[in-house]
């Protein structure tokens, strides 16, 4: 029985703003309202700065074009428009220092599987570009949190499970919940760390931590999985 590590991809895996900005571009086109492209850029620095309450750069954007009057289906056109151009000077994005190098070294020891909210839209592409083939399994448009605890329920009857994330209560919560190991990244880390098994401000940060938890899962002795023994093995 291998451990599976769980990986998010936008913020975890792919980094730059590359992707948010295609997001934008596109509600503004398919609401016909070229303010939003603007009111996105400034709602985007408040959350960073800690000034607007967002769950993660994409909401607010969303908000920002909801209160310019971008309906449902914007919404959704827009995004949808934002995921074809992923991976493209369009919408670029960036691999962690030292990605492709972790990952190979990783799946040694466990089972790499990429949970995210996103379409299966250009992911494969996305990959390769991030160096991060060794993720061969996906599952796309998860709809998480709540389509989270399923894929981790599934995956504690394997072995253990670590997940690994930028947002608290998407990524993080719902393995939490069911007793699975949890790893947070980015800039939310300090506000959840006492939360979660191990946090740091960037993915790189975490690779020795979260090769040695594989390393141990994967050699410790044979257990029966399930909420209460992987709890239980964590503390």
């Amino acid at each position: 029985m291998r451990p599976t590590v769980i990986f998010d991809f936008d913020g975890t895996l792919a980094l730059g703003d590359g992707p948010l900005w295609a997001y934008a571009r596109g509600v503004a086109e398919a609401a016909g309202i070229p303010e939003i492209v603007a009111a996105s850029e400034e709602a985007v620095a408040r959350f960073e700065a800690g000034d607007e309450e967002r769950i993660d750069g994409y909401d607010a954007v969303r908000a920002a074009a909801v209160e310019l009057g971008a309906d449902d289906e914007a919404l959704s056109a827009g995004y949808m428009a934002s995921r074809a151009e992923l991976a493209t000077d369009s919408a670029p994005i960036a691999a962690p220092e030292g990605l492709e190098d972790f990952l190979t070294r990783l799946a040694e020891y466990a089972d790499l599987l990429l949970v995210t909210n996103s379409p299966d839209v250009r992911i494969t592409e996305a990959l390769e570009a991030l160096g991060a083939s060794a993720i061969t399994s996906r599952v796309c448009s998860a709809r998480k949190p709540a389509g989270l605890g399923p894929v981790i329920d599934e995956m504690l009857t394997r072995g253990p499970v670590m997940s690994v994330g930028d947002v608290y209560v998407n990524d993080l919560e719902p393995a939490i919940a069911r007793g699975a190991a949890t790893a947070l990244v980015g800039a939310t880390w300090e506000a959840h760390a006492s939360q979660v098994t191990m946090a740091a401000a960037t993915l790189p940060e975490l690779y020795p931590s979260l090769e040695a938890w594989a390393a141990a899962e994967a050699t410790a002795p044979q257990m029966p999985t399930g909420t209460g023994t992987t709890q239980e093995r964590q503390q």
